[in-house]
């Protein structure tokens, strides 16, 4: 199969099977499969806490929630720190996907185990209109619905159409911005495999599969925490 029709394949919505006529494709399939496993891992990381002489394995959880807590706190500022729960949860949601493509695995031709959901369409786009929704909710309950409405003809009244108009422009960007990375990083590789398939994609995929899906998750929560922080100010 030469690299035109994969890219046809890749961008192609592949159904899996159907749920009382719901199509389930395959990144909706291993989207759940990823859920599964992440709430697998956090029974067995949690069910043994202790108040008193944690240890190492507790210390190490801990330590990490506190840093990714404060990594979204930083982003969001002291104005909208109370959004931080959402924004660890789409940072570790989206970076989980994203590599997942280290364990990518062929099962059968409509089903490819582990295949990053993020290469689908519809995955950015569903996290981009969450977002986006989160977004305008903050932007209620900080104003209220006076206020969030006003919040349009700001700065200037004849602007109100481009402010209504960035209610659909701050999704689109971005979902296209987390897919065009995933999916470009997706056809690099695809190209180093067909020109040098033995040594050199190695450390390029440490870099796309690895270092550039940590990058984009960072990205999209980061543009996403701007967006909260704007809509509560």
């Amino acid at each position: 199969m030469g690299l035109g029709e994969r890219l046809i394949e890749e961008l192609g919505v592949k159904t899996i099977f159907s749920i009382g006529g719901i199509a389930i494709t395959e990144s909706i399939l291993n989207t759940w499969i990823l859920i599964a496993v992440f709430f697998l891992v956090c029974l067995l990381a949690t069910r043994k806490l202790k108040v008193e002489n944690p240890g190492r394995g507790q210390l190490l959880l801990e330590s990490f929630v506190e840093w990714i807590q404060k990594l979204a706190k930083g982003m969001l500022g002291e104005g909208a720190a109370s959004y931080a729960p959402f924004i660890c949860t789409i940072l570790i949601f989206i970076a989980m996907v994203n590599l997942c493509a280290l364990f990518e695995t062929r099962i059968t031709h409509e089903f490819t185990f582990m295949k990053p959901p993020t290469k689908d369409l519809n995955i950015p786009i569903a996290l981009g209109l969450v977002s986006i929704v989160v977004v305008e909710a903050a932007g209620i309950i900080g104003k209220g619905v006076k206020g969030w409405l006003k919040s349009f003809t700001q700065p200037m009244a004849a602007i109100t159409p481009i402010n209504v108009l960035e209610l659909f422009i701050k999704p689109l960007s971005l979902c296209m911005r987390l897919f065009g990375n995933i999916f470009g990083a997706y056809i690099i590789m695809e190209l180093l495999k067909i020109l040098v398939p033995l040594i050199l994609p190695i450390p390029f995929s440490f870099y796309f599969e690895i270092f550039d899906g940590l990058i984009q998750a960072y990205v999209f929560v980061f543009l996403t925490s701007i967006y909260i922080q704007e809509a509560v100010e």
